[in-house]
């Protein structure tokens, strides 16, 4: 029978092992968590020592700015593309995961968008959606559409641009996790499938579908965190422009803090934003035991 010093040395030495990530994760988070939320409630400027409590004023002025529901519109609108994306790798999965010739080098392919920097795809595209000479509008020309859309140089447009972006930059990750998945579909249930004469249609989507939904689950709440939190390819392509067509809630809170320096004003809009990510994510929590199988 072990002793009990046995039980007390394995117990620390599990404590040892936490500890970086623990010790990482409160310095770097929770600390500077808890000092925006009371930073929200203050009136502090970057360059200024002293911080002004004005209690909710942060959040009043917050629900009256017409910048803040401009950006959590385009929010919205670019989180569309984590669906999208996802319904997309798992088709590509689905066909990557046959004896597909050039299956290793066209998963390399898929999955190279992913690990490419993200400032230089940004420019690349930049040039594809260029309105006058970009190739995607050449091309939408060639086929009879004379006016094809502005895409960043319109304030109609420039959303679903980046969302066209976005859905190609994640398809590669979401079409990795997705074989992974597939990996652990029972050979012998595909079989039966087949002997009892179904569709390949019927197999994806009476067998596969709900054998690899805890996968789907998992990249869409990580897809929409991601997408709330990135900023980088709109602030490198549009700054979040034209005027405010592409303002998104992450660059709302960075150029608050960074360019206007009100750094009270931006930890109230970041506490909205944590808030709205939880929200997403109890709702897509609460909506998966109606379509996930474990």
């Amino acid at each position: 029978m072990l002793g009990k010093g046995w039980m007390r040395r394995q117990r620390l030495m599990g404590y040892v092992f936490i500890a970086p990530n623990f010790i990482g994760v409160t310095l770097f988070f929770f600390l500077p968590a808890l000092f925006a939320l009371g930073l929200s409630f203050t009136d502090w400027i970057f360059t200024s020592r002293k911080a002004v409590f004005v209690g909710l004023e942060n959040y009043a002025r917050l629900f009256r700015d017409e910048v803040f529901y401009e950006s959590l519109k385009n929010t919205l609108i670019f989180m569309a593309s984590v669906p999208v994306s996802v319904a997309l790798a798992l088709l590509v999965a689905l066909v990557l995961n046959r004896s597909t010739y050039l299956k290793s080098t066209l998963r390399a392919v898929f999955f190279l968008p992913y690990i490419t920097n993200g400032v230089a795809v940004a420019f690349v595209w930049m040039l594809l959606f260029h309105a006058k000479d970009g190739p995607i509008n050449q091309f939408l020309r060639s086929i009879g559409i004379a006016n094809p859309p502005g895409w960043f140089s319109s304030t109609d447009t420039p959303m679903y641009a980046f969302d066209i972006i976005w859905i190609w930059f994640l398809l590669g990750y979401n079409m990795i996790i997705y074989l992974a998945a597939l990996q652990e579909v029972p050979a012998e249930l595909l079989e039966a499938a087949k002997i009892d004469g179904a569709s390949a249609w019927q197999t994806v989507r009476r067998i596969i579908v709900p054998l690899v939904s805890p996968t789907s689950f998992f990249l869409l709440v990580t897809g929409f965190i991601v997408t709330i939190r990135a900023f980088g390819i709109v602030e490198a392509v549009t700054h979040g422009g034209p005027g405010i067509s592409s303002h998104i809630l992450s660059l709302f809170v960075y150029k608050t803090a960074f360019r206007y320096y009100e750094m009270g004003y931006a930890s109230a809009i970041s506490v909205i934003v944590f808030l709205f990510v939880i929200a997403i994510t109890a709702l897509q929590w609460y909506g998966q035991r109606k379509w996930v199988n474990y």
